[in-house]
């Protein structure tokens, strides 16, 4: 019995962490190809969550964590933009970034904003993960722990108490 009670939150963990991979995937074909929400969560339900790739069987995803992610970001696009947009340089804004980062950031950002339920350095640390996935040989894994810690102690400065209170991004 206690092995399956410690099982349990990294099971749940293994499927939040598989929804918000999937979530960047989704965010980042909306993007590219212009697909709405509704079809883009049809298709990810149907087709990449959980399932079968290339003979892999993918993790199962927590689907309702994976909704609230896509459709967060979406319904709340314009507010997440202007938080990326207020940690990045003034000549390099929110436009000019990668699409692929770009969906990582604005995946990231959301959960530190909304979702108060997740502890934030495990936001950060999830989504740097992510970032190493895509960019193993790029500054990007590091552009989005600077970015998202600077939001995180932003928006939940009681988390990180060492930060002494401090406003500006990392």
């Amino acid at each position: 019995m206690k092995t399956a009670r410690t099982e349990r939150p990294q099971a749940k963990a293994n499927k939040r962490g598989a929804a918000r991979l999937a979530a960047v995937q989704a965010l980042y074909q909306m993007d590219v190809a212009e697909a709405d929400l509704e079809s883009t969560l049809d298709e990810f339900e149907a087709h990449r969550l959980g399932g079968d790739l290339e003979g892999d069987q993918l993790i199962d995803a927590d689907v309702k964590f994976f909704r609230n992610l896509v459709s967060g970001v979406v319904k709340l696009q314009r507010r997440v933009d202007t938080e990326i947009n207020t940690m990045l340089e003034r000549d390099w804004p929110l436009k000019r970034i990668d699409l692929t980062l770009r969906a990582v950031l604005r995946a990231g950002v959301y959960e530190l904003m909304e979702r108060r339920d997740v502890p934030p350095r495990v936001v950060i640390s999830e989504y740097v993960d992510i970032a190493r996935a895509f960019f193993e040989d790029g500054d990007e894994p590091r552009i989005t722990n600077a970015i998202l810690d600077g939001i995180a102690k932003r928006e939940q400065p009681k988390e990180f108490p060492s930060a002494g209170g401090a406003e500006s991004g990392a």
